[in-house]
């Protein structure tokens, strides 16, 4: 008991700046509170003293603002940080070196009794404030919620949940990232980019190389001694596409007809 109890507050003061001294970390931290009173009444779970369970967990949540029901499970070295307003369901499954923030919701979204409803995070899991990881479903190793996320699907290892519904954006060396990643304040991966995002700066970049296209189109049929004046548009400030289409349309046709001509001649 009193191992664990030293690992959580070495984890609570290696991952929050704010931690001064243990003493601290022991009596002003709701989070430690919580967890320590959550493995009391998990206990109590696990020994079919299902009411009693229920009424330690209830204090916890009158304590502490945080509700963790006492038939989930919670791992080691798990850093639950300000915490208020944390819901974690009875099937839920935290894995080690975990770290939640405030706000977070571990809900299920099924109503059998005794299904997995709840997810499972596994190891070195950031949940950013206000995220809502919603099923029976697992988080990977090392992935992170970013804050107010709504995840509804599965996280592989290492991927970062952003947005509602959440998307999941992988970093670039997914391949070679490292074993075991940084530390990530409320699940922020630097330098991530939203798939929404990058999408939307392809089909700019493609609507810009297809207008250079046309461009290059034009000066050639220029250079062949087209006469394009009435191709432009109503405003003159560029060419209007149909009237482009028509154009080299009747300039096939008329290749057509002259090769035609060449061959019966």
């Amino acid at each position: 008991m009193f191992k664990r109890l030293r690992e959580d507050i070495a984890t609570i003061r290696q991952r929050d700046p704010a931690a001064r001294s243990a003493w601290e970390v022991l009596t002003c931290y709701p989070g430690l509170h919580a967890l320590v009173l959550h493995r009391f009444a998990h206990a109590c779970w696990r020994a079919r003293r299902r009411w009693l369970a229920r009424f330690v967990s209830q204090i916890a949540r009158f304590l502490t603002g945080i509700e963790i029901h006492p038939g989930a499970t919670i791992g080691r070295r798990v850093f639950i940080d300000h915490g208020m307003g944390i819901v974690i369901g009875e099937t839920a499954e935290v894995g080690d070196d975990c770290t939640i923030y405030q706000g977070v919701t571990l809900g299920g979204t099924l109503l059998t009794r005794g299904a997995k409803r709840h997810p499972t995070l596994e190891r070195g899991v950031i949940v950013g404030a206000g995220a809502k990881v919603l099923g029976g479903f697992t988080i990977g190793a090392d992935a992170k919620i970013g804050s107010n996320a709504v995840v509804v699907k599965p996280v592989p290892p290492g991927g970062t949940a952003v947005g509602n519904p959440a998307r999941v954006i992988m970093p670039a060396d997914a391949k070679r990232a490292p074993e075991r990643a940084a530390f990530c304040a409320y699940g922020i991966t630097p330098n991530a980019e939203d798939p929404v995002s990058l999408a939307l700066h392809g089909l700019i970049d493609h609507a810009g190389k297809e207008a250079q296209r046309v461009d290059e189109i034009v000066a050639a049929l220029e250079r062949l001694g087209a006469r394009l004046e009435a191709l432009h548009g109503v405003d003159g400030a560029g060419v209007d596409l149909r009237r482009l289409s028509a154009v080299i349309e009747g300039a096939m046709v008329h290749a057509d007809a002259q090769t035609d001509l060449d061959r019966t001649g």
